[in-house]
C-alpha cells in the first residue's frame, strides 16, 4: 500500500502531500524526492504567475479569475490545502467582477477539501453558504453537484436518511466527477437507499431502474445485498453483509460508519421479518436467518433494549411477540384524537 501511495504521488508531483504522508505515518523522508517536487511546483505557480499577469495588462476579469483558479488548483493538486484554500478566499474577496457562477465553483472548490480532510463543521457550513448563492443565481449541473456535495457530507455525518434522496435523485443526471466515479456514486445510492425506502419504493425506484441495473453487476456483492432484502432472503442478506464489509472499510465516506452501516442492515431485516406477525418462534426466525438462537436473542435483545424494535421476548415460550403493530394502532388512535382536539379548539375560537 505504501508504494502504491508514494508513485502515485511521485506521479502527480504531490510533495506537500508526501510531506504531509511521511510525518503522519513516520515514513522516512527522501530529500531529494521532495526537493525534486517542490521546484515542479514553483515552477508552475511561476507559469501561472505569468498567465496572471499577462491577463492583467492584456486582458480582462474573466482571463484574471482563470489564472487565480488554476493557482489555487495547483496548490489543491498537491495537497497544499492551507494555500489552496487562501487561494480560493482571494477570489471570493476580489475587487473584480465575479459572476455567482464562480462564486459557486470557488465555494464549491473549498468544500471538496475540507471534506478530503473530513472537516465536517467548515464542510457543513461551506455548502449552506453555496446553497443560498445557488438559490439565488446558480444553474441546473451546479445544483445537481452540490446536492452530492451535501449528500456525501451527510453520509461522513451518518446522517444516511437524509443523503439517500439526494443521491436518488442525481441517479439519472451525475456530472460530479471531481467527488467520485459514476460507479462509486450507484454503490452509496442503492447502500443509503436500501435502509430507507420502502420494499414499494425500492423496486420501483432502485431496483428497475436502469442506471442502476446497467452498473450494479460491477459492484462486488451490491446486487446480492440489494436483490436479497428485497426477496426477503434473509440468510443471503447477512452474507452479503458480509461479504460487501472489506468494500465499505477501504471507501472513504463508509469507512467510518461500516459498524453503523451493519447495525442499520441487521435492524432493518429483523423489523421486515417480523412486521407480518403476531409473534414467531425463535428457532424458526434464526433458521431464516441461518444464525443461532443465541446470537438472535442477543441482537434482538440489544434492538429492544434500545426501543429500536417493538417486540417482547418469551423465553420460557421460545417466541418473540411482535407489538410493533400495537403500537402503530395506538399511534394511529393518539393522532385521531389530537387532530380532532385541534379541530374543537378552532371551532369554540370561531365560536366565541
Amino acid at each position: 500500500m505504501k508504494d502504491e501511495i508514494i508513485d502515485i504521488v511521485k506521479t502527480d508531483s504531490m510533495g506537500p502531500m508526501y510531506k504531509k504522508l511521511c510525518t503522519k505515518f513516520k515514513w522516512e523522508l527522501d530529500n531529494n524526492l521532495y526537493e525534486t517536487m517542490t521546484k515542479k511546483l514553483e515552477e508552475d505557480l511561476q507559469k501561472v504567475e505569468e498567465k496572471k499577469k499577462s491577463a492583467i495588462e492584456n486582458a480582462g476579469d474573466t482571463e484574471i479569475l482563470d489564472a487565480m483558479f488554476e493557482k489555487a488548483n495547483t496548490y489543491s493538486l498537491v495537497g497544499d490545502w492551507e494555500n489552496a484554500m487562501n487561494c480560493y478566499d482571494e477570489i471570493l474577496n476580489t475587487t473584480k467582477k465575479i459572476t455567482s457562477l464562480k462564486k459557486i465553483d470557488a465555494m464549491s472548490d473549498k468544500a471538496r477539501i475540507a471534506l478530503f480532510n473530513s472537516d465536517l463543521n467548515n464542510c457543513n457550513q461551506l455548502i449552506d453558504e453555496t446553497k443560498k448563492i445557488n438559490e439565488a443565481g446558480g444553474d441546473w449541473d451546479r445544483r445537481n453537484r452540490l446536492k452530492i456535495y451535501e449528500a456525501l457530507y451527510l453520509i461522513l455525518n451518518r446522517n444516511v436518511k437524509d443523503a439517500a434522496p439526494l443521491l436518488l435523485e442525481c441517479i439519472e443526471t451525475f456530472t460530479c466527477v471531481e467527488l467520485c466515479s459514476y460507479k462509486s456514486f450507484i454503490f452509496y445510492a442503492v447502500l443509503c437507499n436500501i435502509i430507507t425506502l420502502s420494499r414499494t419504493d425500492l423496486l420501483k425506484k432502485v431496483i428497475k431502474n436502469p442506471q442502476v441495473i446497467a452498473m450494479i453487476g460491477d459492484i462486488p456483492y451490491l446486487h446480492d445485498l440489494l436483490h436479497s432484502i428485497y426477496d426477503c432472503n434473509y440468510s443471503a442478506f447477512l452474507r452479503a453483509m458480509v461479504n460487501i464489509q472489506p468494500y465499505l472499510l477501504e471507501d472513504r465516506y463508509f469507512g467510518p460508519q461500516m459498524q453503523y452501516m451493519m447495525r442499520e442492515y441487521a435492524l432493518l431485516a429483523y423489523i421486515q421479518y417480523l412486521e407480518p406477525y403476531k409473534s414467531v418462534l425463535i428457532t424458526t426466525m434464526a433458521d431464516s436467518f441461518g444464525i443461532t438462537t443465541e446470537m438472535l436473542d442477543n441482537e434482538i435483545s440489544k434492538f429492544i433494549a434500545s426501543e429500536r424494535i417493538s417486540a417482547k421476548i418469551d423465553k420460557v415460550g421460545g417466541i418473540i411477540l411482535n407489538t410493533l403493530k400495537y403500537d402503530k394502532k395506538n399511534q394511529q388512535y393518539n393522532d385521531v384524537i389530537q387532530k380532532g382536539d385541534s379541530v374543537l379548539n378552532s371551532i369554540q375560537k370561531l365560536a366565541s
